[in-house]
């Protein structure tokens, strides 16, 4: 469920109508609903009530200051997958004592800053990576709480490049080898063992590969608890978002046309599923979404710049491009593409959307069936809270859109749109060139 919505003819993100912030800011721009992260949260942690429950939002999805600071608000602590994202945290007014810091490649440097910093707890990717923590946590006289990332070898049945718990992703150990590095990890000095960690992949829509994952790791940790002093397990985050018919699906009669075994999986049934399996572990459970968080929360608003009526092709020109919104480049990802102004007179067009980068990869849709639009005129693209602005790049020598978060009726630029003096700001020319 989601608070975009038209009122009348007009597009609102909860009770702003969108052409007032696309008046303002221009475009492209990033928009998100407070109201939607803050009912995606409280549906989770109602889902899994019966729990001792941590929600860690994974923050790669959207770093932005103003988001972290809401999270923080609403009681989540943090993914973190990098040195900067601490910071990030931090400078939201926010800490990471009830976060976590994964990633496969931590440095030195990262792991000093995250121990100072006093993150609840590293999810250790290899045994190299816990020696480099135990030896930096002795440098600073300190223990280090770590939990090892199982992989469970199942399929989760998502695209190639997110999915992360199979025997061939670069993430976690198997499990056939785990119990021994747990054995070698509590005879280290500096390090003390505090849980378990696990996470298949991203944006999976039903509730199989997760049941499948809990139910091959949970006898692991419970027999792990008899001989090591855990204190939580993590089962990762990967729910997945609507991304197609995805203005629909924040209607509540969207969800009546499916039948109990199709409908999408939501926070009620990943709940009613994974709770009971939970359950008799008595620890502390952590979980790490992103995507679900904050995916549907968002929309980037772009102006259409041209419609290009070709030889049996129309290109509806928009001014986003693929540095502003790079899923479709990279993953051919699907994002619903809807005009701020309904107008049922208008007939439909079947057009490709693109961006204004010499590059055939610069494309958002094709033969995308469209209500007529013209030059001037605003479309937003649904569901692009996750994995917009982070992947967002200067590519070209584009500024990085605006940003801009929604709250009922009040609504304030939380990033302004990206100049080129702030671009160029920290290069030079050398000397021997002048």
């Amino acid at each position: 469920m989601h608070h975009f919505s038209y009122h009348g003819s007009k597009l609102h993100c909860e009770d702003v109508d969108l052409n007032e912030i696309a008046g303002l800011y221009g475009s492209p721009t990033y928009v998100y609903s407070a109201g939607t992260i803050t009912d995606n949260v409280t549906r989770l942690q109602a889902s899994l009530a019966g729990l001792d429950l941590q929600i860690c939002y994974a923050m790669k999805a959207n770093s932005s200051l103003a988001l972290l600071r809401l999270f923080a608000q609403l009681g989540t602590g943090f993914d973190l997958v990098s040195g900067g994202e601490i910071r990030r945290v931090l400078a939201a007014g926010a800490d990471v004592r009830s976060s976590v810091f994964a990633g496969v490649g931590k440095t030195e440097a990262e792991i000093e800053l995250a121990l100072q910093s006093g993150v609840f707890s590293f999810h250790v990717e290899s045994e190299p990576e816990l020696i480099r923590i135990n030896h930096v946590a002795g440098r600073l006289g300190v223990v280090a709480p770590i939990a090892i990332r199982i992989n469970p070898d199942v399929d989760a049945k998502t695209h190639a490049k997110i999915t992360t718990g199979k025997s061939d992703n670069k993430f976690g150990i198997p499990m056939s080898v785990a119990a021994a590095a747990y054995d070698a990890a509590a005879k280290l000095p500096h390090i003390r063992v505090a849980g378990v960690q696990m996470h298949i992949g991203s944006q999976l829509t039903s509730i199989g590969p997760f049941r499948e994952a809990v139910e091959k790791v949970v006898p692991f940790v419970a027999a792990l608890q008899k001989t090591h002093d855990l204190a939580y397990f993590s089962i990762g985050g990967g729910i997945g978002i609507i991304y197609e018919d995805a203005l629909a699906s924040g209607a509540e009669q969207w969800w009546e046309k499916f039948s109990d075994e199709d409908r999408p999986l939501t926070p009620e049934s990943y709940g009613a599923v994974l709770g009971p399996l939970l359950q008799p572990l008595g620890l502390k459970i952590l979980l790490e979404p992103g995507r679900f968080l904050v995916g549907n929360a968002g929309v980037m608003l772009s102006r259409v710049e041209y419609l290009k009526r070709g030889a049996g092709k129309n290109f509806l020109v928009v001014d986003a491009a693929m540095n502003d919104l790079a899923r479709p480049a990279m993953y051919d990802s699907y994002h619903e593409i809807v005009p701020l102004e309904r107008d049922s007179s208008r007939p439909a067009m079947v057009t490709d959307v693109v961006g204004p980068i010499c590059e055939t990869g610069d494309c958002f849709a094709k033969n995308r069936k469209l209500q007529t639009v013209g030059e001037g005129e605003v479309v937003a693209f649904m569901s692009a809270g996750a994995y917009g602005y982070t992947m967002a790049s200067n590519y070209n020598t584009r500024g990085r859109p605006a940003e801009v978060l929604v709250k009922g009726s009040a609504f304030e630029l939380i990033h302004p749109r990206e100049s080129f003096e702030q671009q160029i700001a920290g290069e030079s020319i050398p000397a021997f060139l002048t």
